[in-house]
């Protein structure tokens, strides 16, 4: 919701507050911003306070930030209002990660990961028709949604119960053990130390900003590619870029069940499987039925990759540092949205429209090569230490 909600919407907005087109896009831009300066307080507060009090706080500031633009027809007061917003997101992203790290365990946090991965595609593909709806009445008027925190704010205070980080109580003998195996460690050494036992943690952030980089190639170049089959109506590129959100929801609702039935690396390969053929699709099609596919496939993989960085954060985080580790997660994404178009945009000049998706393809087609070879690799030393 936080971006995406105003994006139909932002041509308004820069008549209502009469500022230039690059101006009124950082009402879009700001929230991101400091989503990535904020995550790492909000993941240093998280491990020491549990996530439950900055998750609610979190969400008081996201209906502040947010709501205060149904008032504001300023643009300094608005573009303030926007970076409040990036804070309680940043505060709210960490502490859902956390809240579910916290109160499931095993399949049902497979499947409360998958259900958020859901939510979230679904969301960014409904809330855009939202906002351009209300912005037919008034441009302000998309600003009111994000007040929803407030009773979602109440409703956590009345279910969401402390969580072992709150209490300091251990549930569970792993979880004394794994707290007290890193006693000795805090601050930046306990981080770099977290990096030094597990390297491969930094291979799931660069996966979770290549995912968020190939969503905002397809949000920021797809309408382009559709000019060129002749879709011109916001409404009918709204329309594909949804298909893309509800895919995303399918997959992601139906998480747990696959992840039940095979590892998380193939579910992973999977998707970049999908987006190869996607991206491949999507530069050689020419036909407005065939783009459909395309959007299809991706949102498909990125309901599988969303929960499976998540998963793999909480295994190889030390416990009392999953807050930190997890707010990296949510600087790795922002900043693969904020760089996409530049990524991605140096091939337009040279190759056309097409060409952003031909690099996407390739680039695509590398990491499920690297990650194939990785799976491989594994279920051969799996095989030889089964042999010994």
């Amino acid at each position: 919701m936080a971006g995406a909600i105003l994006g139909p919407v932002v041509p308004q907005i820069q008549t209502g507050v009469g500022v230039s087109e690059s101006l009124a896009g950082l009402i879009i831009t700001t929230h991101a911003a400091f989503i990535v300066l904020t995550s790492p307080v909000a993941g240093i507060l998280v491990d020491r306070f549990g996530p439950r009090r900055p998750f609610i706080g979190g969400l008081l500031l996201y209906a502040v930030g947010g709501g205060t633009g149904l008032v504001i027809d300023d643009f300094i007061p608005l573009l303030v209002s926007r970076a409040v917003l990036g804070v309680g997101v940043a505060f709210v992203y960490t502490g859902i990660t956390v809240l579910i790290y916290d109160l499931y365990e095993g399949q049902q946090m497979n499947r409360a990961l998958g259900l958020r991965s859901g939510a979230n595609s679904v969301g960014g593909a409904v809330w855009p028709l939202v906002g351009g709806g209300l912005g037919t009445v008034s441009w302000q008027l998309p600003f009111g949604v994000y007040l929803i925190a407030l009773p979602l704010g109440l409703a956590a205070i009345a279910t969401i119960p402390p969580t072992t980080r709150e209490t300091g109580v251990p549930t569970t003998q792993n979880e004394s053990s794994s707290d007290n195996s890193h006693t000795g460690s805090n601050g930046l050494a306990a981080i770099a130390s977290g990096f030094q036992r597990q390297p491969a943690l930094l291979l799931i952030y660069l996966l979770y900003f290549g995912t968020n980089a190939f969503l905002y190639a397809i949000v920021v170049y797809y309408p382009q590619l559709l000019e060129t089959v002749g879709v011109t109506s916001s409404l009918w590129i709204g329309l594909y870029l949804t298909v893309n959100g509800i895919a995303g929801g399918v997959s992601g609702t139906l998480y747990d069940r696959l992840k039940s039935r095979v590892d998380a690396r193939f579910l992973v390969l999977v998707a970049f499987i999908l987006w190869t053929i996607a991206f491949g699709t999507a530069a050689s099609v020419n036909s407005p039925i065939g783009l459909v596919i395309p959007v299809a496939l991706f949102g498909f993989g990125v309901g599988l990759v969303f929960p499976s960085a998540f998963i793999w954060i909480e295994a190889l985080a030390p416990k009392q540092l999953q807050g930190q580790f997890s707010s990296y997660l949510a600087m790795a994404g922002y900043i693969g949205q904020f760089v996409s178009p530049i990524l991605f945009g140096v091939f337009v000049s040279p190759f056309g429209i097409r060409g952003v998706f031909i690099a996407a393809a390739l680039f695509a087609s590398v990491g499920m090569a690297t990650l194939s070879l990785a799976v491989l690799t594994s279920l051969r030393r799996s095989s030889v230490k089964d042999q010994s």
